[in-house]
């Protein structure tokens, strides 16, 4: 339990990273130029209390509780509303909305004349409109609150989360209170400072009032924040998982209930699935992410189980969950779904609700679900496919299909075609600075700025480098150049690259393996001389050794400047 507690704080800690924080942060700032001791830590225990609370009610207590907190959230935002107006327009609100700004100017006032009380009731107010990105962490809190039901252990952890965030909201109050001071001491006009705080406030309020704030930070990756707390579980011991349910002549067993779909942000193929909708039915569910190689393979065997067993009672639903930030648009996942004849519906799971709600940890993951509604098969990333089909016959058997003795025929070409992983000598290797590895370009990156790079005199292993200048962000690098290039080297029958550009539009680019056009080699989206166009963000096929796998230097030329390349996978 100590572990679980030390990770759940640490996890907390790791908020300050993450997007979600933004829309919090006027709230906190506005008590920057107070004592610490008597109005930012009375604001951040409220704060932290009031998550812990609403999240342990939110975990077990259903419709009624989410009513309540909806409730709650409007309460505090007019709250925070009316404290903004008295930083921003105070002779204002005196004379024009004494009544309603009575309460804020008791609050200010309360804070300014050494009580903590107004600072902790504000810290109370952000606690309800807080909602943190549920990363790993949170969601293996929130997993365990739905399957154990109430216990002190769970608020327990959801407090430990909290004070972790913050405890690193702390550590940026103290140094932001300094900042203040300075400001205040420069332009001489600390009022300014403070009406600036109260628009802040009002943006804030405005932001999560109309949903604005979700919406704009789903664009914004959460992924390396959750890389970091999938590491810092590993480090605690605590990412241990069967990769897939053993089968054997017994029924399958049960592995806990089935957490349901809730908290898609779109449905695409069909209209949206209720609870009534899976009754009495077998349920495959398939996260998947459109740009990720190893889902690509994947789904014309889920789309295959659909045509063959839906007749005998399986509903097949596709979760679409985002890797990177331009996953996040339904259009290019509704292209996805055209470009591989996907016929199944498919949620939208821009949030991660739906993620977090089973605690997934994998793209691809395939969930069974039995006709008595508990989740009876698992089984984590690629492969496995006889072993799933096998599994979703024998719930099908138990729930009374008369099943044929004909499986499911896969129609897997082009860039879904199988791998063979033995001879597959390279993995997946990220062009972003936040997730990069085996970089070879003398002086490593810039993080977040121009630079010009060259090749190194010789690439190592599995290596990789840059030519020409570049632009490396977290989870991408932009050529700046014309002529532009990128090389690996590699060993595999298939390379593809995720590539996309800077402003949509297309993008020329050539490629060479040891430095010769690829003739037989070319992959589907380049022709035998190499040369192809990015036109999308999306997985791009450049290499398809005819021979099968072998170690080879590639270099892709981007003719045009702006491109942007995400990833490189094999097969």
């Amino acid at each position: 339990m100590i572990l679980f507690v030390l990770l759940a704080f640490l996890g907390g800690i790791l908020t300050i990273l993450s997007p979600c924080i933004l829309p919090v942060l006027p709230f906190v700032f506005a008590r920057a130029e107070k004592s610490f001791a008597r109005h930012g830590l009375p604001m951040l225990a409220g704060m932290a209390l009031t998550f812990a609370a609403v999240a342990t009610l939110t975990a077990f207590a259903g419709e009624w509780a989410v009513s309540a907190n909806a409730a709650a959230r409007n309460v505090a935002l007019a709250v925070m509303a009316v404290f903004a107006l008295m930083l921003l327009l105070p002779a204002l609100a005196d004379r024009v909305m004494a009544p309603v700004a009575g309460l804020g100017d008791r609050l200010s006032q309360g804070a300014d004349d050494g009580s903590p009380f107004g600072s902790a009731l504000l810290g109370v107010a952000t606690g309800l409109l807080w909602a943190p990105c549920a990363g790993p962490i949170l969601g293996l809190i929130l997993t365990g609150a739905a399957l154990s039901g109430a216990s002190g252990e769970t608020a327990l952890l959801l407090f430990a989360y909290a004070a972790g965030a913050a405890t690193s909201l702390a550590a940026a109050l103290l140094v932001g209170g300094r900042l203040f001071a300075r400001m205040k001491a420069s332009i001489g006009a600390g009022q300014r400072v403070r009406q600036v705080l109260g628009l802040l406030i009002l943006v804030a309020v405005g932001a999560i009032a109309l949903g604005l704030d979700t919406r704009v930070l789903a664009r914004l990756s959460a992924g390396p924040t959750n890389a970091i707390e999938q590491r810092l579980a590993g480090v605690l011991g605590m990412e241990e998982r069967d990769l897939t349910t053993a089968l054997s002549d017994a029924p399958l067993p049960d592995e806990g209930p089935f957490p349901g779909l809730a908290g898609a942000t779109g449905w695409l193929n069909g209209e949206p699935l209720a609870a009534a909708d899976l009754q009495g039915k077998v349920v495959l569910v398939d996260f998947w992410t459109y740009s990720c190689i190893n889902c690509i393979r994947s789904v014309p065997h889920v789309e295959a189980w659909h045509r063959r067993y839906a007749k005998d009672g399986l509903v097949v639903v596709g979760v679409h969950t985002p890797e990177f930030a331009f996953e996040r648009e339904p259009v290019n996942v509704a292209r996805a779904i055209a470009d591989q004849r996907l016929t199944y519906r498919t949620a939208i799971d821009n949030d991660w609700a739906i993620w977090r709600a089973f605690d997934n940890r994998f793209w691809p993951a395939h969930y069974l679900r039995g006709a008595d509604g508990r989740l009876r098969y698992h089984h984590f990333g690629e492969g496995g496919v006889r072993e799933t089909e096998a599994a979703i016959r024998k719930l099908l058997a138990e729930a009374g299909a008369d099943l044929s003795s004909d499986w499911a025929e896969v129609d897997a070409k082009g860039r879904a075609a199988a791998a063979n992983f033995a001879d597959v000598d390279t993995r997946e290797t990220y062009l972003g600075y936040a997730r990069a590895d085996n970089f070879a370009s003398p002086g490593g990156f810039a993080r977040g700025a121009p630079r010009t790079y060259r090749l190194p005199d010789r690439l190592g292993r599995n290596q990789w480098a840059l030519d020409k200048r570049w632009w490396v962000e977290e989870q991408r690098a932009r050529s700046l150049d014309p002529g532009a290039a990128l090389t690996i080297d590699f060993a595999a029958r298939d390379l593809h690259l995720v590539l996309g550009s800077a402003d949509g539009r297309p993008r020329r680019f050539r490629i060479l393996l040891d430095g010769k056009v690829p003739g037989d080699d070319a992959g589907l989206d380049v022709d035998a001389m190499g040369r192809g166009v990015i036109e999308g963000e999306r997985l791009y096929q450049l290499v398809r050794q005819k021979d099968g796998a072998q170690r080879r230097r590639f270099t892709i030329v981007f003719d045009d400047p702006g491109a942007a390349a995400y990833a490189f996978t094999f097969g």
